[in-house]
C-alpha cells in the first residue's frame, strides 16, 4: 500500500524543513498518552518509544516518573539519536523484552499494521502494556472532500490522494485478533485553523505527513496534480470550510488503541450463567421472564 521510497523521501524533507511547532499533532497525541499513564499505578521498567522522531515528544514521555528506562526507536534517518533502527513494518523488537510501548501516531505508516501489532505484542513481557495513537477516517476530511471536487471538475475524474486511515471499529477487532487483553479503544476529534488549505499543506509536508501511496496499475491513467487542480481546490476548501473570519478548519481524529499482554493476574470475564444474585434484586424490581 505505501511506498518505501516515498515515505523516505518525504520524511528524509520534512526533517530538513522541520520548525518547532511543526510536530503539534505529535506532541498532542504524546501527552494523552502520559496522561493514561498516570491513571495506571505501576512502574515500568523498560519502555520503548516507536519513531517518535521529534526531541519534544521524547521529552514528554521522559517526564513521566512511571518509566524507568526509554529505548528509543527510529528510522535510520535518525541515526543519531536512536537506541535501535528498524521501520515499521519490521520493528526488531526481541521477544518479551519490555515492559511498555509507546506508538504516537507512528503504526499508520505500516503496510501491515496487524502484523506490527503482533510485533509489539511479542515484545512486551507478560502483564505489559501497549499504548498507541492512529489517525482517525475524518482526519483531513476537508481537504479530500475539496481535492476530490476540485480534481473532478477540471479533469472528469479523480484519484484518492491522502493515504487511507483506520476507523475505530477495525481498530478495536486488530487489538482482539492480535492477542491482546483487556483492549480499550477510544476516539478525539480536533479541529486545526488555519490561514489557507495552502499553509495546511505546508504543515503537512514539514512533517513529512503527505501521502505515501503506492502506485497502482491503474495509476497509469490518472493525471498528476496541477496549479489548476490546487487553485481549484484551495477555492472550494475556503468556500465549504471557512469560518466568519475567514480562516479554514482542518479536521484531525485522533484513535487511542490500549491492551496488555496477558498475565493470570487479570480480570477475565465470568462465565455466563455463573451469576450468583438477580439483576432483578439488584434494582428492586419484578422479573419478567421472557417467552422463548
Amino acid at each position: 500500500m505505501f511506498d518505501d521510497t516515498k515515505h523516505d523521501l518525504h520524511l528524509n524533507r520534512a526533517l530538513g524543513r522541520f520548525e518547532q511547532g511543526n510536530d503539534f499533532l505529535l506532541l498532542h497525541a504524546a501527552a494523552d498518552m502520559v496522561e493514561r499513564l498516570s491513571a495506571v499505578k505501576l512502574e515500568f521498567e523498560t519502555a520503548v518509544t516507536l519513531f517518535c522522531r521529534t526531541p519534544g515528544v521524547v521529552d514528554l514521555f521522559q517526564s513521566s516518573n512511571q518509566i524507568k528506562q526509554l529505548m528509543r526507536v527510529e528510522e535510520r534517518r535518525h541515526l543519531g539519536v536512536a537506541d535501535k533502527i528498524a521501520t515499521p513494518d519490521h520493528l526488531r523488537l526481541e521477544e518479551q523484552s519490555v515492559d511498555l510501548v509507546l506508538a504516537p501516531l507512528t503504526l499508520h505508516w505500516s503496510n501491515d499494521l496487524p502484523g506490527s501489532l503482533i510485533q509489539i505484542l511479542r515484545s512486551l513481557r507478560p502483564n505489559g502494556l501497549m499504548l498507541a495513537t492512529l489517525p482517525g477516517p475524518d482526519t483531513l476530511i476537508e481537504l479530500r472532500q475539496s481535492l476530490l471536487q476540485a480534481e473532478a471538475e477540471i479533469t472528469g475524474g479523480a484519484a484518492n490522494r491522502i493515504d487511507p486511515f483506520t476507523d475505530i471499529r477495525d481498530a478495536g477487532g486488530l487489538l482482539q485478533r492480535a492477542g491482546f487483553s483487556l483492549p480499550v479503544v477510544d476516539q478525539e476529534l480536533l479541529t486545526v485553523r488555519y490561514d489557507t488549505a495552502l499553509d495546511l499543506i505546508r504543515d503537512l509536508r514539514r512533517f513529512g505527513a503527505t501521502s505515501h501511496l503506492a502506485k497502482q496499475p491503474t495509476d497509469a491513467t490518472i493525471p498528476a496534480l496541477n496549479r489548476a487542480i490546487i487553485a481549484r481546490m484551495v477555492e472550494i476548501y475556503a468556500d465549504r470550510f471557512s469560518d466568519a473570519d475567514g480562516r479554514i478548519r482542518a479536521s484531525f481524529s485522533l484513535i487511542s488503541l490500549s491492551g496488555w499482554s496477558p498475565h493470570e493476574s487479570q480480570q477475565k470475564p465470568l462465565r455466563p450463567g455463573s451469576a450468583k444474585s438477580r439483576l432483578a434484586d439488584a434494582l428492586n424490581v419484578e422479573e419478567v421472564k421472557l417467552k422463548r
